[in-house]
């Protein structure tokens, strides 16, 4: 008899970002195959075509592809702060003990491959791409994941899912380190200011998400122009948003009782509309709603749709289109060292430093997760699709040869990582589950 599955938000999650995998790699073929065509001069004729505003006093105004990666991309970066905050408060991160086993398991995925990308290169050009293989691609894993079906237990899926975000939390102290322009400090204390008074008024229990909005287009703007990449400030943006709901369970249940006698007892007119005392409880209805919500869930639950289905789709659209038969010359041993790193730094270095962790007694790993199904997973976090493209075009941004090198080696190491993880998975897991999980939230 199969048994009921109660759905956490981390599930919803993992089918959302599944999913949209299917997407990014159809809108990656398309950008490769369009690219390639004869259309190709269309599509970069699209993609640097500039917009902006422009007036007699101002002019603001960028190509395409800039408001994708530096605009766009800044939404996608607000969620993937969103979803960090939520998991140290409340979820798969919110204590030692279950940080402890994907943490060690990011160090290995983060620290491996930069070194073996830095002791490959030889080209001091491109030493600046060592940042490239740090991050997993959590929407691809997760799609190649998902294959597998109900025989991946969902321990495997939580450790993939936590390092990977963890991951991103490295990627993201490194571009706003390591890949940044020269910083104008004093547009940057305006942006500090601005980011501490939603970070007080969230304290306060004051919270707009109008307000928040108008302060974000601030921000991003100012750390744009201060040299700070903007997408640096969907992150700290995300973190003013408030976990806590106003009201608990109980009193939002009271005060609905209440409403719902009240409605009971409201006039009812012959015409399709609402009386006034239907309208009044309505009103309060929503009310009571909003206060019973989490902001940062409700925020997060929004835009996850919009970021999964649209903003990563359109990324991969925009970078992956590299011209093959280019008259670029392709730095091959770039490539290669992208692929050596990604692949085997992923795939030697997660399992590494985790099973010299558990052989210390540092962390546990569940007993539902083998030796196998670990390196499995590792490899499939060499594809390190959207981060790595994104970190490609800060590192190697005024040199056309290094950002195609660079993109063709993510792209054929994310293929590689995808079917070695793939077959691995495929014959270290149970032939079948017996019947389905039962996951109860927190």
């Amino acid at each position: 008899m199969l048994k009921k599955v109660l759905l956490t938000p981390l599930q919803k999650f993992i089918k959302i970002e599944s999913f949209s995998g299917i997407l990014l790699l159809l809108a990656t073929i398309t950008a490769i195959v369009w690219a390639n065509s004869g259309f190709a001069g269309s599509y970069q004729a699209l993609w640097q075509y500039e917009l902006g505003i422009v007036t007699d006093s101002f002019e603001f105004k960028k190509p395409l592809i800039l408001w994708v990666n530096d605009g766009l991309m800044a939404i996608f970066f607000f969620l993937i702060g969103l979803e960090i905050k939520r998991e140290l408060i409340i979820g798969e991160l919110n204590s030692m003990k279950k940080l402890a086993f994907p943490l060690f398991g990011a160090l290995g995925g983060m620290i491996v491959p930069v070194l073996f990308f830095i002791l490959l290169n030889e080209n001091p050009e491109t030493l600046k791409g060592w940042g490239i293989p740090m991050a997993t691609d959590i929407a691809f894993s997760l799609a190649v994941l998902n294959v597998l079906g109900n025989r991946v237990p969902l321990s495997l899926k939580i450790f993939l899912t936590a390092f990977a975000i963890v991951d991103d939390i490295g990627a993201v102290l490194v571009i706003a380190v390591f890949y940044s322009g020269t910083i104008n400090l004093t547009l940057l204390l305006i942006a500090a200011l601005l980011l501490g008074l939603v970070y007080y008024l969230s304290y306060k229990g004051q919270y707009s998400p109008i307000f928040l909005f108008i302060v974000a287009c601030a921000v991003w703007v100012l750390f744009l122009k201060s040299g700070i990449h903007p997408t640096v400030a969907g992150i700290l943006l995300a973190f003013s948003v408030p976990v806590r709901q106003k009201i608990q369970t109980e009193a939002f249940l009271n005060n609905l009782e209440v409403v719902y006698e009240n409605m009971k007892k409201a006039d009812v007119l012959n015409e399709p509309i609402l009386s006034k005392q239907q309208l009044a409880q309505i009103g309060s209805l929503d009310n009571w709603s909003k206060k019973f919500k989490s902001p940062l869930q409700l925020l997060e639950h929004k835009l996850h749709g919009w970021v999964a289905y649209l903003v990563i789709p359109v990324f991969a659209l925009a970078n992956a289109g590299v011209m093959i038969s280019s008259d670029v010359e392709i730095d091959l041993a770039l490539t290669v060292h992208i692929i050596i790193a990604l692949v085997l730094g992923k795939g030697i270095g997660i399992p590494l430093i985790v099973f010299v962790a558990k052989k210390l007694k540092i962390i546990t790993v569940p007993d539902s997760i083998t030796k196998m199904q670990i390196i499995g997973v590792s490899f499939l976090a060499g594809i390190g699709f959207t981060m790595a493209i994104f970190i490609t075009s800060l590192a190697f941004m005024t040199t056309p040869q290094y950002i195609d090198s660079a993109k063709i080696g993510i792209l054929i190491a994310s293929v590689i990582a995808a079917i070695s993880g793939y077959i691995i998975l495929r014959y270290s897991l149970p032939k079948e589950n017996s019947g389905d999980e039962i996951v109860l939230e927190e």
